[in-house]
């Protein structure tokens, strides 16, 4: 095993997580300029699994991440590589398989093409808020969880919306074919649904008055307030438990298992903690993940 330095230039991003009992701002574990170290397996051999051996005999592994979710997902401009918590965990996690941080090709995916990103062969995995469910389940793999969120609103400062019972007459922002706006049509078809592939659309218009609020998941929609300075809030009622797995290909049950074995091990030595904190703030009270080997 080697250790290699992840260096992120970490956006300024004063996170404060309330809603899974995140608190606190970004901080760099190091005590430098760069981000957590994590290990480099190079005895990893998962040569049963198809994804892992053609990533491995070109020497790269594809990984699909947000680009536009800030303390998740982000690349800044000027920024050679995102940055946020997925970004951490996409990285370590290609560590124990046998890739290094250069070694990474970081692809752009938005909510609706995430599946498809897979089924097709566009990336090797996909870390970007992705929501385990039966529905996927039948498409596509994942590992995990590696982090457990919920459901909230955001909304203007000057808003009355306090929580979904709120939302009677309306109008709600979310990303298309994500589960936020899909819970959001069924339990509250009483607020009126518009969706866009980013949420950074939803946000703009939130901004301007198009729309009244902006679901999606709690960790996410933080990032996006402390950015607004005092002209965005979240609300603080999350409304639903959601866990974010790592896809992978349908039937790659090795690279399946050797990534849920990276996610238990970065729980157990400290590398999960360590990802958290330097992206999404004090990780006091923040429940670690266990992973669920279906």
């Amino acid at each position: 095993m080697r250790k290699v330095n992840w260096v992120i230039g970490l956006a300024a991003v004063g996170l404060v997580l309330s809603g899974c009992g995140q608190g606190g701002t970004p901080a760099d574990p190091d005590g430098g300029e760069g981000g957590p170290a994590y290990e480099v397996n190079d005895d990893a051999d998962i040569a049963a699994s198809p994804t892992w051996k053609s990533a491995h005999d070109q020497g790269s592994i594809t990984i699909g991440v947000y680009h536009d979710q800030p303390g998740i997902g982000n690349l800044t401009a000027g920024a050679e590589a995102p940055e946020g918590f997925d970004v951490e965990i996409a990285t370590l996690v290609a560590g124990q398989l046998g890739f290094a941080p250069e070694d990474i090709d970081w692809v752009e995916t938005v909510t609706a093409n995430r599946d498809t990103f897979l089924q097709q062969g566009n990336v090797d995995l996909i870390v970007a808020g992705y929501t385990i469910n039966d529905e996927r389940k039948k498409i596509v793999d994942f590992a995990g969880p590696y982090y457990t969120t919920g459901q909230d609103l955001m909304v203007r400062s000057d808003s009355d919306i306090a929580g979904p019972d709120d939302l009677g007459g309306k109008t709600v922002c979310a990303t298309v074919g994500g589960v936020p706006g899909q819970r959001m049509a069924k339990e509250h078809p009483e607020a009126e649904l518009v969706t866009y592939d980013t949420v950074s659309k939803c946000v703009t218009d939130l901004q301007s008055g198009s729309v009244d609020a902006v679901t999606t998941d709690d960790a996410i929609l933080r990032g996006y307030a402390a950015q607004s300075g005092d002209e965005l809030t979240v609300v603080g009622q999350p409304f639903s438990e959601d866990h974010y797995g790592i896809g992978l290909p349908k039937g790659e049950v090795e690279l399946r298992s050797a990534v849920n074995d990276a996610i238990e091990a970065a729980v157990e030595n400290g590398d999960w903690t360590q990802a958290f904190e330097h992206t999404l703030g004090d990780s006091d009270g923040v429940e670690e993940p266990t992973v669920d080997r279906y």
